[in-house]
């Protein structure tokens, strides 16, 4: 008899008993409106495809495609078989790619044509996938095709008994050195996440929440597709993010959910048309990912919308805080109160808990973290420990029990002995007029240890360093201001779009 504690439903089989024709994704292109009925049974053909290509419980498939519903098809179909997800990064390089397909060694890579010259360079090097399913495009001629699924039933998929603490997804964190780490997001942490953002953000089945952030992301899969799912809502799926195409969604889409980072907002709030989008009927607007820079909360402020900020990361969720609505202006740039079965403390270098107002790690614990990361165990025992996740971010927390997030530790400048925090550096500068967007990163200094570097895309050709540096000092005390001011065309990001400092730091350097 399976322990009763371990059980896991079949989400999509029981999402369409209890409500078979509710929309549950429509097609941001096609305008196609799929039932979770539909949905379901084209879930269960790619299960039973995948099936008959020998994959079972445990065993991994691995996807690298755009946002598209062969991605939510296998996602699902894993949860049917007891199968594991690995969610490729297309905007890795081979090298990099090839690395984390061996890390969890997939029998099934399926692959849409978008990246078919990826895959094609991916099969002359990768051994352990036994086949390669193309969503569109095949690369070779032995490949085969995803539509095939449709030669299988559509009859429900029988039961797999599942553990709850069985791994759902394999989702690669961005990782500043080496190989990237797969975070093992079980059922239980995807199954939390979910209960925790429909019970403590108020969702229900009348929410439709834009999908464009990457699904090989976890705020494509967790911040409101999987929680919609639960409970009955509709997700409209989008390729990617397109500003027009999301001014759009919300003007006529009755569009009630949108989660961005930063750089969607703000290459939102710079459109012609920003001030023509009717936000209305948005209940929530939400920030994640980074630090959004305070000028963008005040722009969506003046326009009547409650825009916020959530924290998250891979590893956790990633939704983690809730900021009523009646604090939003009281508390700007506050993430808020924990959930509803989310615990988060805050702790200085020894471990011990930090008071009111005083900076320290942030630790999270909940049955909504990660089991660990795939084949690291050493990895694992240094980022979780006696049950707490070290999330190697910064926060404080006021008198009245409101969180805030300072920084990421590894971000984080020691000049002379004082800790600066490069997020309030970067809402400084980019309050500055013709700024388009900024990154604050550290770079050695023989005297200080480290200083400040601004790396700055002007949207204004007159823009100067002392411009700049005029405005910080009517903000910022003197010691925070950078010493070294760069002027680029463009700042690199990562996959989901938040800027990639990584790459910032190995491209910037100071004469």
């Amino acid at each position: 008899m399976a322990d009763k504690t371990s059980y896991v439903p079949d989400w999509l089989e029981k999402r369409s008993l209890l409500s078979p024709d509710k929309v549950a994704i429509i097609n941001a292109d096609t305008k196609e409106k799929i039932t979770y009925a539909q949905w379901n049974k084209s879930t269960n053909q790619t299960a039973y495809y995948l099936q008959s290509l020998g994959i079972g419980k445990g065993d991994r498939v691995a996807i690298l495609a755009g946002n598209c519903m062969e991605y939510l098809e296998t996602w699902f179909a894993c949860n049917k078989l007891g199968s594991i997800m690995q969610s490729l990064n297309w905007r890795l390089t081979p090298v990099e790619l090839k690395g984390i397909i061996d890390d969890a060694s997939p029998q099934v890579l399926i692959y849409s044509g978008d990246f078919s010259e990826l895959a094609a360079s991916l099969q002359k090097n990768t051994s352990c996938v036994n086949h390669w399913l193309a969503i569109d495009k095949k690369v070779a001629p032995t490949d085969k095709n995803f539509s095939d699924k449709n030669k299988f039933p559509a009859k429900p998929f029988p039961k797999v008994e599942i553990s709850q603490d069985d791994p759902w997804v394999i989702c690669y964190t961005g990782g500043t050195t080496g190989l990237p780490k797969g975070a093992m997001l079980t059922f239980r942490a995807i199954n939390t996440n979910a209960i925790n953002t429909v019970m403590s953000w108020e969702l229900d089945s009348s929410d439709i929440a834009i999908l464009n952030a990457p699904l090989f992301h976890t705020g494509g899969l967790n911040v409101f597709t999987a929680p919609l799912v639960q409970a009955g809502g509709t997700s409209i799926l989008c390729k990617s993010f397109s500003v027009e195409q999301t001014f759009d969604l919300i003007n006529n889409w009755n569009v009630t959910l949108f989660f961005g980072v930063p750089t969607m907002f703000i290459t939102m709030q710079q459109h012609k048309d920003w001030n023509k989008v009717d936000f209305s009927r948005c209940k929530l607007v939400i920030n994640g990912g980074a630090p959004a820079p305070l000028d963008v909360f005040e722009k969506f402020w003046a326009r009547g919308i409650d825009f916020k900020t959530g924290y998250g990361l891979t590893e956790a969720g990633p939704n983690t805080f809730w900021l009523p609505k009646a604090d939003v202006r009281r508390k700007p740039g506050y993430v808020g109160i924990p959930l509803f079965h989310v615990d988060v403390k805050l702790v200085d270098e020894a471990g011990k808990e930090v008071g009111p107002n005083e900076v320290g790690e942030i630790i999270i614990r909940g049955d909504h973290v990660c089991s660990g990361y795939w084949n690291n165990p050493e990895a694992t025992s240094k980022t979780i420990v006696d049950g707490w996740l070290h999330t190697g971010d910064l926060g404080m927390k006021d008198e009245e029990g409101y969180f805030k997030i300072v920084d990421r530790l590894k971000d984080m400048i020691i000049s002379g002995g004082e800790n600066i925090y490069p997020a309030e550096i970067e809402s400084a500068i980019f309050s500055c007029e013709g700024v388009a967007e900024v990154t604050v990163i550290g770079v050695p200094d023989p005297k200080w240890g480290e200083v400040g570097c601004a790396i700055i895309v002007a949207s204004d050709p007159q823009l100067t360093e002392k411009k700049i540096k005029e405005h910080c000092l009517e903000r910022l005390a003197k010691y925070k201001i950078p010493k070294f001011f760069k002027f680029v065309k463009e700042i690199p990001k990562t996959g989901a779009g938040k800027i990639d400092k990584k790459v910032v730091k190995a491209s910037i350097k100071i004469d």
